[in-house]
């Protein structure tokens, strides 16, 4: 009764350190919210200057409280994207006591490179790939077609494709994990290579608005961190081998064990007979002076000759 009432606290207690770890978080972002609400004029400001200045756009809204709500958004993303690391430290305070050495320096690395490569996503999308999009699309206006961009959609449009981005970026890592916990094959991988271009391209057209551009810009990178990802596995795996059959190693110089094997052969000889004289002189007990019929133990179970006779004590 006892063991059950301690599971019962033990459990408690866990779901009370969770329950104040998600508050400290909520707070945080409620605190944040409302500066965050003040500056996101400023940066929408600076979002509509970028895409005035590179594709020539004049940015339009078409309901009173659309700008509102598109502040809203962004302050409500920034907000996310700044207290993210004190959520995280939040979430790791809170799983760190269960954790053994070898797991939290795991998860470090997890974490950091997952960050890394959702950053670099981002960052890629809106430096170069959104830019492309806006362009590729202001290059069907004619004397008779005019584009109107709205800034929600276009704004919308960046978050959407930024996340995409961020996601898609994490492919290396996801095939690495894959490979290095032996789920798959690292030689199955590099077989199913068109499969692999076919799925990516499916995923970007799914993730990116219907034109061939945007699904190309992030199809392309994709595929490129697939290799990278393939890469590093290879790395791995050779790492592994050499750990376990070191003579594999390349930078290690092969010993002549022809030589070796030729000195060895006088001494193992005269082992051999050394061993082989002892045995002869050994005064080992002939058959007939065995008694079968005589356990050698009490858990014998009558297999030797005679067995039939002898009878338990």
């Amino acid at each position: 009764m006892s063991t059950k009432q301690d599971q019962e606290a033990t459990l408690i207690s866990h779901l009370e350190a969770l329950r104040r770890a998600l508050l400290r978080s909520i707070v945080a972002l409620a605190i944040g919210i409302v500066p965050l609400f003040l500056v996101s004029p400023y940066v929408l400001d600076w979002f509509c200057e970028q895409i005035a200045l590179q594709g020539g756009v004049t940015l339009h809204y078409f309901s009173p409280m659309e700008v509102f709500l598109l502040q809203l958004k962004i302050s409500a993303l920034l907000d996310c994207a700044l207290f993210s690391p004190y959520i995280a430290w939040n979430m790791w305070q809170f799983v760190l006591p269960a954790l053994y050495d070898n797991e939290k320096r795991f998860i470090r690395s997890i974490v950091a490179m997952t960050s890394g490569l959702f950053i670099a996503g981002v960052a890629f999308c809106l430096v170069v790939c959104f830019p492309l999009i806006v362009q590729f699309g202001m290059s069907f206006a004619s004397t008779t077609l005019q584009p109107v961009f709205g800034v929600s959609n276009l704004v919308t449009l960046a978050l959407w494709l930024s996340l995409a981005f961020g996601c898609m970026f994490q492919f290396p890592l996801v095939t690495y994990a894959l490979i290095r916990a032996g789920i798959v094959n690292y030689e199955t991988v590099c077989s199913k290579r068109p499969y692999v271009v076919v799925a990516i391209l499916v995923l970007a057209a799914l993730l990116t608005p219907p034109d061939v551009v945007s699904q190309l810009l992030l199809g392309l990178p994709t595929y490129l961190l697939f290799e990278a990802g393939l890469l590093a596995a290879r790395r791995y795996k050779g790492r592994a081998l050499k750990e376990v059959h070191p003579e594999n190693a390349p930078n290690i110089a092969p010993q002549d064990s022809t030589a070796t094997a030729t000195e060895s052969k006088p001494a193992q000889t005269a082992a051999t007979n050394e061993s082989a004289k002892d045995l002869a002189e050994t005064d080992s007990p002939t058959t007939d002076d065995i008694d079968f019929a005589a356990p050698s133990s009490k858990f014998q179970v009558g297999a030797e000759k005679n067995a039939d006779k002898w009878k338990p004590y």
